[in-house]
């Protein structure tokens, strides 16, 4: 496509057909500062990491007070703005839906004639590793044993540790985990690839708000933009690693008390020596770029994710957890319109400031981390093939994998006398290890079960880095692995300062404080995607857009013909 083709429309604008990019002449990374193998924005990267650097610094000065500091902000926001969150997360499916299934979907991100960059199966495999990896590992068990010891009061009457209870529990679990966080995602990640791929802008968040700002995304509204998805970005990163430490400390110390010398002890200190050894780990991959280093990793995810389910399967209740599946789609479909819009407001227990406002909180926050991420692998697929495949395919599977193990672990405590409730109140990191004790092939699960969480690591450790890079050298798709490793390492120490300074209190403070604010951007971003999309379809739905394709096609059925011609004198000549 050439933009000098362009026709020219009934309002006397240019119709830009090359990727339809806007009047800018600006180039990503066009002011970087490039020194010492950084190439960085002047403004964005010096100021993110000022606060990081702030951040870190008063947490492990003030360790004694910096567990109650983040107690006392997780509980504010929770009194004042958890209605805000939830009134968002349904805003978010309703507009993702809207761009999927009206007149927008058939919009391909890249133009009309980008095609996809990577497999169906090489994207699924990423998509599932950058989503929830570490934490549909974490909470697979310990979530739906927790509220069938502890029913949500959203399900009043339902008495706790029984069939009625365990049925809320898969219920209020899908609700966690499906087409809410998912819809997040997809919105995200829908309008990044959008802005950048068909309008040529950097791949930042500042690039989504150009119908608003117009030029000003180059200046200090986009600079702010930007800095706020670092930080969004790197708590919401750093608090699944910190979940995750947490869960390879407990299978660790399971499985050294039976077969190594040394028991490894469940303690802060052990997970932060993890955190340092996993995250040099992932600097190696890293190095090895997308394609050789996440994608690999991801497709490895995959297959590993695959032989434990289908282990679990195997030596759990097949036919029981089959029927669980199945049973919870219903439990979840029938409950979904009112849990949606339920806030615990009158005579609130607290419940929900600790599940489902930390959960909208941590996947908002984790938007631009895995919105940014899918976008960057979704060159070429539809609007309606990149919703559809964000928002359900990711959600079945996690359906399905919350119902096997925690299917698998309503079983023990229903039909035998389990005590899955008890352990999961002592220490919710063990969760999953106590399960795989009560079946056959306990040490195998457990071993695969401390690499996957490993591997989810340096995955997510990955793709953080290589999205939070994208931030802050102004949206180059091409960082330096020096810049991809220093933030890999950052990513790493504030997840270790977290733990620090207040454990999984800190972890979820962190999240719904950068989600808050980051819920508003998300908010007007609905609009500026919508407006994006608006221009686009009416682009594509012109007259003069129909003559170019015309001519493409006809260029294209010449070059055909000559070929043709040229093939059957070769022949000929023969």
């Amino acid at each position: 496509m050439n933009p000098e083709d362009d026709a020219v429309g009934e309002s006397g604008e240019g119709l830009q057909v090359e990727l339809f990019h806007p009047d800018t002449e600006r180039k990503p990374g066009d002011t970087n500062v490039r020194k010492w193998k950084f190439d960085v924005h002047p403004r964005v990267f010096p100021v993110a990491c000022l606060v990081i650097a702030l951040f870190v610094t008063l947490t492990l000065v003030f360790r004694s007070q910096a567990e109650a500091v983040f107690d006392a902000v997780q509980t504010g926001i929770f009194a004042t703005a958890g209605w805000f969150y939830i009134l968002s997360a349904n805003v978010f499916i309703v507009v993702i839906l809207y761009f999927a299934l009206g007149k927008f979907g058939t919009i391909r991100l890249g133009g009309v004639e980008a095609t996809p960059e990577f497999s169906d199966f090489s994207w699924m495999a990423m998509l599932f590793s950058a989503g929830m990896g570490i934490g549909l590992m974490f909470f697979s068990v310990a979530e739906p044993i927790f509220h069938f010891g502890t029913v949500p009061p959203f399900f009043g009457g339902v008495e706790s540790r029984t069939a009625a209870a365990g049925s809320a529990a898969m219920a209020t679990t899908f609700f966690h985990w499906g087409l809410h966080p998912w819809a997040i995602y997809a919105l995200v990640g829908l309008g990044l690839a959008f802005f950048s791929f068909n309008r040529g802008l950097p791949l930042t968040f500042r690039s989504i708000f150009w119908p608003l700002l117009g030029e000003r995304i180059y200046g200090w509204p986009g600079h702010v933009i930007d800095v706020l998805s670092v930080m969004a970005t790197l708590f919401g990163l750093s608090t699944s690693l910190g979940i995750g430490v947490q869960q390879i400390n407990a299978g660790l110390a399971v499985l050294s008390g039976q077969f190594l010398p040394v028991t490894v002890p469940q303690a802060t200190w052990v997970q932060v020596v993890l955190i340092g050894i996993i995250t040099a780990i992932a600097t190696l991959s890293v190095a090895a770029g997308l394609d050789g280093g996440v994608r690999r990793l991801s497709e490895a995810n995959l297959y590993l994710m695959g032989l434990l389910l289908g282990l679990m399967v195997v030596v759990g209740p097949t036919l029981y957890l089959l029927g669980t599946f199945v049973s919870s789609i219903g439990a979840y479909v029938g409950v979904l319109p009112e849990l949606a819009f339920w806030t615990e407001t009158a005579g609130g227990s607290g419940w929900q400031r600790g599940w489902t406002i930390f959960y909208w909180g941590w996947w908002i926050s984790w938007s631009p981390f895995v919105g940014m991420f899918i976008a960057r692998i979704s060159k070429g697929r539809t609007v309606r093939e990149f919703v559809l495949g964000v928002l359900l395919l990711p959600s079945l599977f996690s359906f399905f994998w919350m119902s096997v193990f925690g299917g698998s672990a309503l079983f023990v405590e229903l039909e035998t006398a389990g005590t899955l409730v008890d352990a999961v109140d002592a220490d919710v990191a063990t969760a999953m290890f106590e399960l795989f004790a009560v079946f056959p092939l306990t040490v195998p699960m457990s071993v695969l079960g401390v690499v996957l969480v490993v591997t989810f690591f340096v995955t997510s450790s990955d793709s953080g880095s290589l999205v939070i890079d994208h931030l802050t050298s102004g949206g180059k798709h091409d960082g330096s692995v020096v810049q991809r490793v220093f933030w890999a390492l950052t990513e790493g120490v504030v997840a270790a300062v977290l733990l620090v300074g207040g454990g999984l209190t800190a972890l979820q403070a962190a999240s719904i404080a950068t989600g808050l604010p980051f819920a508003a951007v998300l908010l007007l971003m609905c609009y500026t995607v919508y407006l994006g999309l608006a221009r686009e379809h009416e682009i594509m739905a012109s007259a003069e857009f129909a003559a170019w394709l015309e001519r493409i096609e006809a260029d294209g059925a010449e070059d055909a013909r000559l070929d043709a011609a040229t093939g059957d004198s070769a022949a000929g000549i023969d």
